[in-house]
């Protein structure tokens, strides 16, 4: 491959790249809160592995919360902070049910209940699906790009910014007054 090409491949993905680099960085954060926090809840205070891993991702979203909204995606349109934090933890919460669905297959179906096992399952398995599903969800519904409208919370459809938006162009005329011919 061509140096002119590796340059426009840089070009053209250097966004994301960084995005990523940041999206990591504050994912790995709150990955050490998570993980660190289900061992305590789990072994250390001797509290289910449903319950344990809720309890520890609960805090570690609010964690990665805060660093994407202020560092990762500080770029992008702001739809308010309470709307923007009611999303997440809707989108949160379905990264949850992913990681408790492997961890749930793992201790009540397989029986597997050790450290090990719940650690393979919660932090490994469960945390990577779920962040997975976690970017590419944040990037749809929660930190929006600059240039699109907000979103509508009921519809999920962007709010148009102009009440003529969206109508063809002689309709609009029309409607503005400057009827064509």
């Amino acid at each position: 491959m061509s140096v002119r090409r590796w340059i426009w491949l840089w070009r053209r993905f250097e966004h994301l790249v960084a995005e990523l680099a940041k999206f990591g960085t504050v994912g790995g954060i709150a990955a050490i809160i998570d993980i660190a926090g289900s061992n305590v809840l789990r072994f250390g205070l001797d509290l289910g592995p449903l319950t344990s891993k809720t309890i520890s991702v609960a805090v570690a979203a609010t964690v990665a919360f805060l660093g994407n909204r202020f560092w990762t995606w500080r770029h992008r349109a702001r739809q308010g902070l309470a709307t923007e934090y009611l999303r997440y933890f809707a989108l949160n919460a379905v990264g949850l049910a992913i990681a408790l669905g492997v961890v749930g297959f793992t201790v009540y179906i397989l029986r597997f209940d050790g450290p090990l096992a719940y650690n393979l399952s919660a932090n490994v398995i469960g945390l990577g699906l779920g962040s997975l599903f976690r970017f590419w969800s944040y990037k749809r519904w929660v930190f929006l790009p600059p240039d699109l409208p907000p979103v509508d919370p009921h519809t999920g459809l962007p709010v148009p910014t102009d009440s003529s938006a969206g109508l063809h162009p002689r309709v609009r005329a029309s409607a503005s007054g400057d009827i064509e011919t």
